[in-house]
């Protein structure tokens, strides 16, 4: 699994339908401080993935304590977590203009990875929205900091 993490002070999705308009079966999600994650899933990722991914997720300490230093975690905080489905974080744009897609995990798959690794977030205590699999969204942000750092399942050591 591959996770762009952006501390945020606010964030919000919304689906688009065939048209390019809200698509009315969905209802805009927002959040106020905490993490905006654009999560991508490969076909090798299960549930070791997510236990380590949501674990590292909910301790990491990116959020200033009393004394401005990054010492707290989203659950120290109280924060909220906008969790936003990514197939393209696998782009391969090694050869040519076109990037490939062949790394990211068949939609099945990753949709099922992708709500079980929210679920583990949500057991942490933490609200997490979500955007919708597949879509075509909108998302919104205000990077805090900026911070953003990139984690990949892939580098555990």
């Amino acid at each position: 699994m591959k996770v762009v993490l952006q501390r945020v002070s606010q964030a919000s999705v919304d689906v688009l339908n065939d048209l390019g308009e809200p698509d009315p079966t969905f209802e805009p999600q927002q959040i106020g401080p905490g993490f905006m994650l654009l999560v991508g899933v490969a076909d090798a990722d299960g549930d070791e993935e997510i236990a380590w991914l949501a674990h590292k997720i909910l301790r990491l300490r990116v959020f200033e304590d009393e004394t401005g230093k990054m010492n707290r975690s989203i659950q120290d905080i109280g924060g909220e977590i906008l969790s936003i489905s990514q197939f393209t974080l696998f782009a391969d744009v090694s050869r040519g203009n076109r990037p490939s897609f062949v790394a990211a995990g068949k939609p099945d798959h990753a949709d099922l990875v992708w709500i079980k690794f929210n679920e583990a977030l949500r057991s942490g205590g933490i609200p997490v929205r979500e955007g919708r699999f597949g879509a075509h969204m909108m998302v919104g942000l205000v990077n805090d900091g900026p911070v953003t750092i990139v984690i990949d399942t892939d580098d555990r050591r």
